[in-house]
């Protein structure tokens, strides 16, 4: 009976792990909503494949046909597998629905260069009005603030891989900038 017991308490502890570990959790986006997106009329709930926010610039309550004016997105829920030199790089995208990167915040990350590199504003600030059809190359068009350069290349491209991968399922490409 105890080695019952203890099988299907291993069972139910790696069941329970592979449940969690399908998404990488995050920190709360209700202030990085309202941040990058402070004249919002309303924000959907976070959801959708990939998960997102649909941020409106009329209530869809009073109005039902009113479409959204920009997505958010936690770029590790869109690209999960891009990490950084430690591991995963949480940064919260806003993203108008012409493809214009509205802003970019970094949230969390545990790179040792992180508080150096990933956390300074000027390094998220470049992102801000950038289009989805932009190379986001390190040394080009997106600066290094620091030498970390694998953490800031991780960076890079998970916003603009997850830009990129929301655009194609989310936007008008005739409307993209």
């Amino acid at each position: 009976m105890k080695r019952i017991v203890s099988v299907w308490i291993l069972v139910s502890t790696l069941g329970l792990v592979t449940l969690v570990a399908q998404r990488i959790t995050t920190n709360s986006a209700e202030p990085h909503l309202k941040q990058l997106f402070p004249n919002a009329a309303a924000i959907s709930p976070h959801g959708g494949t990939p998960l997102h926010y649909k941020v409106y610039g009329v209530d869809p309550k009073s109005n039902p046909t009113a479409q959204p004016i920009a997505l958010a997105f936690w770029t590790t829920d869109v690209v999960p597998k891009e990490v950084g030199y430690h591991g995963p790089i949480h940064l919260f995208v806003g993203m108008d629905m012409t493809g214009i990167i509205v802003g970019v915040i970094s949230d969390f990350n545990s790179d040792p260069y992180g508080y150096f590199s990933l956390d300074p504003p000027p390094f998220a600030a470049q992102f801000k009005g950038k289009s989805v059809r932009a190379t986001f190359r390190v040394g080009e068009d997106v600066h290094a603030v620091s030498r970390a350069t694998i953490s800031i290349s991780s960076a890079t491209r998970a916003v603009r891989d997850s830009s990129r991968a929301m655009a194609k399922q989310f936007l008008n490409p005739a409307l993209v900038k």
